[in-house]
């Protein structure tokens, strides 16, 4: 999906100078204070530079959660087009609360799902690397992973816990784990309720934690009698 890159590499830096350009002035110039996220998605609507903001602020964020669920390579394509998705629809954002970085993870969350059978190949790849000593097959994305949902009380045979996960829960979890998104941004991302984010949480935390349980039940209780 190369063209799809270029194109929104094309893109942003037509949003940039439209931004430099509107009315003779710099988009520095023009804020007396500085807007929010959902101001400047707003502004876009008429003033299509203004995007660009957005695209700086968030590409990165959005590349490393997609990069984290899938691969790098999937990553600079699905990132490229959560960004094109979130400019052709930005006229039909809805204000969400302001949350626009949980909108364009929402975009994000909705092009991975296209790519269910590579996350769980991911997911395969990181049991492989618990099976094994851990000490010479390391990636920073499954470091990342690993590192999120151990302060989550998820540790070890992750692909195994998270492949056991459904769907909607494993979103849920990793919009938390991953991307560090509160309950009401998760609930804006995946258009759901707050309580419905809590209730999809627990259930995951759950199913991981039998699933653990199952590949290592001496461990896991050692861990549970430890608190």
């Amino acid at each position: 999906m190369a063209s799809g890159i270029n194109a929104v590499t094309n893109a942003h830096d037509e949003w940039r100078l439209d931004g430099e350009n509107e009315s003779g002035m710099t988009m520095t110039a023009q804020s007396a204070r500085s807007p929010s996220d959902a101001d400047i998605l707003r502004e876009s609507r008429d003033r299509p530079g203004r995007f660009a903001d957005l695209f700086d602020a968030y590409h990165g964020q959005i590349h490393r959660y997609i990069a984290s669920r899938l691969s790098a390579g999937h990553a600079d394509d699905l990132a490229a087009e959560t960004f094109l998705v979130a400019f052709r629809g930005r006229k039909r954002f809805g204000g969400q609360g302001g949350h626009v970085r949980a909108w364009l993870y929402g975009i994000a969350t909705n092009l991975i799902r296209r790519h269910r059978r590579d996350e769980e190949r991911k997911y395969r790849a990181l049991g492989r690397i618990a099976a094994s000593d851990g000490t010479d097959v390391h990636d920073n994305d499954e470091d990342q992973i690993a590192a999120r949902l151990d302060a989550l009380g998820v540790r070890r045979d992750l692909g195994a816990a998270l492949r056991s996960l459904k769907p909607a829960d494993r979103d849920v979890l990793l919009l938390i784990a991953l991307a560090e998104l509160s309950y009401a941004e998760v609930a804006v991302a995946l258009g759901i309720a707050e309580g419905t984010v809590a209730s999809r949480l627990n259930r995951a935390r759950r199913t991981v934690r039998a699933a653990l349980a199952d590949a290592d039940p001496a461990r896991t209780r050692q861990e549970h009698e430890n608190g």
